[in-house]
């Protein structure tokens, strides 16, 4: 059974970091794109980052781009999501997810094996 499993949200400051963590098991990350979603409340699930298992190439959405950094433990068959300088902004639940296609945008439709999402807050 495919599972994703996020970790490592939590509460900072404004300026500080967290590092999440997407842990996948009953399959390997190197056949899909593993992307970063994240949903504020009222607002819709926004495309954050991916990386592709195949090249380890990535993809930063504008708004985090330049703070956030996404990267890959093959050995660990996990993905992280590196955020410094996190403003209040960020603040959302965070969603990693999957997907066999060779995407251009990050829609959500396309993406599978949806974790349970992981809280990460920034007061100001």
């Amino acid at each position: 059974q495919e599972q994703l499993v996020e970790s490592g949200g939590g509460l900072v400051h404004a300026g500080g970091s967290l590092r999440l963590s997407c842990a996948a098991s009953g399959f390997t990350l190197d056949n899909y794109i593993i992307g970063w979603f994240r949903q504020a409340p009222g607002k819709e699930r926004e495309g954050v980052s991916y990386i592709r298992g195949t090249d380890g190439s990535t993809y930063y959405a504008n708004s985090v781009k330049g703070r956030f950094t996404i990267s890959k433990d093959n050995a660990k068959n996990t993905v992280y999501l590196q955020m410094n300088s996190l403003q209040p902004e960020d603040t959302a639940v965070y969603y990693c997810a999957i997907t066999p296609f060779a995407i251009e945008t990050m829609t959500s439709e396309l993406f599978g094996s949806w974790g349970q999402g992981t809280q990460v807050t920034v007061s100001s």
